[in-house]
């Protein structure tokens, strides 16, 4: 007589719920947050407990845009302050004495003070005028907007530079005429008059831009946003 066959054990089955609780954690989602600088970051959760920021990649769009946008309203600011520049320089630049003679039958104009240092005193009153306005503008872009930024630093650049060729146009438009001879022969012989405004050397035109840079570079460095210290990796 055969023994009774003992039947295998039944196979050990883990309900479903059960095993999708201990196969993996859930996975953690990112969520969207604003750095100080103004840009969108992800926050990305870590499993050891620290906490990490990442650049929000997938766009482009808000962050530079605004900043183009801003850059544009700085360049078309700054460059219209060449108005007054133009006309503070027009107000202030020295007047250079001009004198018409008749020499060997023609009409000739001479430099009344030949000695004298006003021709470079219309340089020098551009340049300092340049220095104040460049530092002005820098310090209202910075309290209007204390980011920094390349579309900024361009937009003070180029405004600059825009500005300064307005004021120095603004201000030839506005002296003495162009045409001294026939000035001089307006006047009358051996009366003095003013020479027109000119500038002699053109790379006074960079001063406003590199003041307002520098300036501008100064105060972000200073008082400007700062990045948020990195936490400590969790022991």
């Amino acid at each position: 007589m055969t023994a009774p066959l003992t039947p295998p054990p039944p196979p050990h089955h883990e309900p479903s719920h059960d095993r999708a609780e201990g196969s993996q954690p859930l996975q953690q989602q990112p969520s969207l947050q604003e750095a100080p600088d103004g840009r969108s970051w992800q926050f990305w959760p870590e499993p050891s407990g620290g906490s990490g920021f990442a650049p929000a990649y997938g766009q482009d769009g808000p962050g530079m845009k605004t900043e183009l946008r801003e850059a544009a309203v700085v360049t078309v600011v700054t460059a219209l302050g060449g108005v007054l520049l133009g006309l503070l320089w027009w107000w202030l630049a020295p007047n250079v004495a001009l004198v018409g003679e008749i020499v060997n039958n023609r009409w000739t104009v001479f430099v009344k003070d030949s000695e004298g240092e006003q021709a470079i005193g219309v340089d020098g009153t551009f340049t300092l005028l340049a220095l104040a306005v460049g530092a002005v503008t820098a310090l209202g872009v910075f309290l209007v907007r204390r980011r920094g930024g390349v579309p900024l630093v361009v937009a003070l650049t180029v405004g600059g530079l825009l500005g300064s060729v307005l004021a120095w146009r603004l201000g030839v438009w506005l002296g003495p005429a162009q045409d001294v001879i026939a000035h001089s022969k307006e006047v009358g012989k051996g009366v003095t008059f003013s020479a027109p405004l000119k500038l002699g050397a053109k790379g006074v035109l960079m001063v406003w831009s590199v003041a307002a840079l520098v300036v501008h570079l100064g105060l972000t460095g200073l008082f400007g946003p700062r990045d948020p210290e990195e936490a400590p990796p969790a022991v």
